[in-house]
């Protein structure tokens, strides 16, 4: 019935807002949106009510969403039909793939997020997403003359079917001296066997007032759209340069735009179910936030309740110390954000004092622990000009957890070792994990059909049933078919390569790939550095019986991070070196692709 629903909503969408009476006249882009808003419209005949009780709220500055239709309708359990459904007019199923690709993010924070809202979904676990609705993704990457350059990545040139603007619960954001508006568009989050359907809600910065009228007649055009400009910078694109007072000016707007306009509504949900009594919040509601960016929503919470709602200092940072969490995902010191204290007064002075009121009551609870003088001032949130946001997110919060187990004891034991000795029972782990539904079951379609072939599909939903595959270690029927998949994906990989970066793979070898976010510190250096050495090994005849490996790099460095970018051209200058050497080429490939 939710199949031949959906595809009779793929016509009707076509025929009554495309004006085509069949797919193939169609455009790509017209048959993406009328098969994504089927698909929704038929998520709405199975979804559920979401539990009663606590709501679990996802802060990140990040959602790597990527391309919701593949993995919705994967969710829906449509895919088969929508690829019958196109290829009945003889439509490849993969058209969409050039068409939506929302990188509102740059790495494992925005991957982490777009899995834990799927997780979520699937398990009937309600949690909404609040993030940034980016105008630009992170960028375009292309490589010239092996040096990394940018584009502007404009995600929304194609409309975004899966998203539904909420004028009615837009809200103001101030800042010194200007305010914006924060709309809300919201993205339904759908859950394996579509049962349970939650929600992303990314805002957009928008102007007060369009633009100045009179100011415009004055022939001072400028000045006539200078708060429309000003307001779409805030949601323009996903870390501006923090190279300069300003550009770190625009990511604190950015941090606490989105903070403080989810905390409105947040509030807002709640006084309509409970009025003013603010005493149950943390019954109803609970914020994760992911990594420091959305620190600045333990003094905006404060703001709200006393400014705002009248309650005292102490009533309300209980109430926001019950209702917060922290999430950790970095030890490096450079990545636990300190901003100017003089910045936070400039740009966001309503929470400031607050800022303050915070970092008096840790020293009177520093004093009372016998913690004073030079030991006292590693725990202080505002220290020589700087206000420390880690710091913050321990202290105002009810759980601090990183990220993998080995992640989290470096936490207790150094990193943030001082906190973990005066409140252990707030440090826990959640290991980093990721959805089978994305990572497995929607990417991987010949594996995923031949492991429920073996087990079943309950690996779907629960991970551990994969477990049942080791009965199979020495069966050599089943290790000759998972290497025949093995191999056709690896050639539809080199395919792909090869129409996408003009590259030639040879699917014999070894594919070792990597994929991460680019730093000079990670990985990829030291995997540059191990290709160098396997390549003048295999030269002086220091390593012989060389497994023929094709050694590829996905990843994206910072436009203003230039080492980083030196790390993509080391690696460019490597492949031409392999390349170009016939006595090694036959062992070794060295690829990098571009816009992963």
């Amino acid at each position: 019935m939710l199949k031949e629903t959906f595809k009779n909503n793929v016509y009707a969408i076509l025929r009554n807002e495309f004006a085509r009476n069949d797919l193939k006249s169609a455009t790509v882009n017209e048959l993406y949106h009328a098969v994504s808003r089927a698909a929704i419209s038929a998520s709405y005949d199975t979804v559920q009510p979401a539990k009663d009780g606590k709501r679990a709220c996802y802060f990140s500055a990040e959602f790597l969403v990527g391309r919701l239709i593949y993995d919705n309708l994967n969710n829906l359990g449509l895919n088969d039909a929508a690829r019958e459904l196109l290829g009945s007019e003889g439509i490849d199923f993969s058209v969409f793939e050039e068409i939506e690709d929302a990188a509102l993010g740059n790495g494992g924070l925005g991957r982490l997020a777009a899995c834990f809202l799927d997780s979520a979904a699937t398990h009937s676990v309600p949690l909404d997403g609040y993030g940034i609705r980016y105008r630009y993704g992170l960028f375009r990457q292309f490589i010239e003359n092996g040096f990394q350059r940018e584009q502007a990545d404009v995600w929304q040139n194609f409309g975004d079917p899966w998203s539904f603007r909420r004028d009615e619960d837009s809200v103001i954001v101030e800042f010194a001296g200007s305010k914006v508006k924060a709309v809300p568009y919201d993205t339904p989050v759908i859950g394996f066997g579509g049962k349970c359907v939650n929600t992303l809600r990314l805002w957009q910065s928008e102007p007060v007032e369009e633009f100045n009228f009179d100011t415009f007649n004055q022939n001072k055009r400028e000045e006539a759209f200078a708060q429309r400009n000003a307001a779409e910078q805030i949601s323009a694109v996903l870390y501006p340069n923090d190279g300069t007072y300003e550009g770190r000016q625009l990511r604190l707007k950015q941090q606490y735009f989105f903070c403080s306009a989810s905390l409105q509504s947040i509030l807002k949900k709640y006084k309509a179910k409970h009025g003013s009594d603010f005493s149950r919040l943390p019954e109803e509601f609970v914020v994760q936030l992911n990594d420091t960016h959305p620190v600045c929503s333990i003094p905006e919470l404060l703001r709200l309740l006393v400014d705002g709602e009248g309650l005292s200092f102490d009533e309300a940072f209980a109430i926001a110390r019950s209702t917060f969490a922290y999430t950790n995902h970095t030890v490096m010191p450079e990545a636990l954000e300190k901003w100017e204290a003089r910045l936070i007064f400039d740009t966001i002075p309503q929470i400031y004092d607050f800022i303050i009121l915070i970092d008096r009551r840790l020293r009177d609870d520093l004093r009372r622990l016998g913690i004073s003088g030079e030991e006292a001032k590693k725990y202080h949130i505002v220290d020589n000009g700087l206000v420390h946001m880690a710091r913050l997110a321990v202290y105002a919060t009810f759980s601090t957890n990183g990220v993998a187990w080995l992640h989290t004891e470096i936490l207790k034991d150094s990193c943030l070792g001082e906190w973990y000795r005066i409140y252990p029972e707030r440090f826990n782990n959640k290991t980093n994990g990721i959805t089978q539904r994305r990572w497995l079951s929607l990417c991987n379609p010949g594996l995923s059909a031949y492991i429920t072939e073996l087990i079943g599909d309950g690996w779907i939903t629960s991970l551990d049933e994969l477990k049942k595959l080791e009965k199979f270690a020495d069966d050599e029927d089943v290790l000759r078919r998972i290497a025949d998949i093995k191999l056709g994906n690896k050639q539809r990989l080199a395919d792909h390569v090869l129409a996408h970066d003009g590259a030639q793979l040879d699917s014999s070898f070894i594919f070792d790939i990597q994929v991460k976010r680019l730093h000079e510190y990670k990985r990829q250096f030291l995997n540059a550095l191990s290709i160098l050495d396997i390549y003048y090994g295999i030269k002086d005849g220091r390593i012989k019986n060389f497994a023929p490996t094709a050694y590829i790099f996905g990843a994206k460095a910072f436009p203003t991070y230039r080492r980083a970018k030196g790390i993509v051209k080391l690696i460019g200058e490597i492949a031409r070196l392999v390349d170009s050497d016939p006595e090694v080429s036959k062992y070794l490939k060295v690829l990098f692709v571009s816009n992963y």
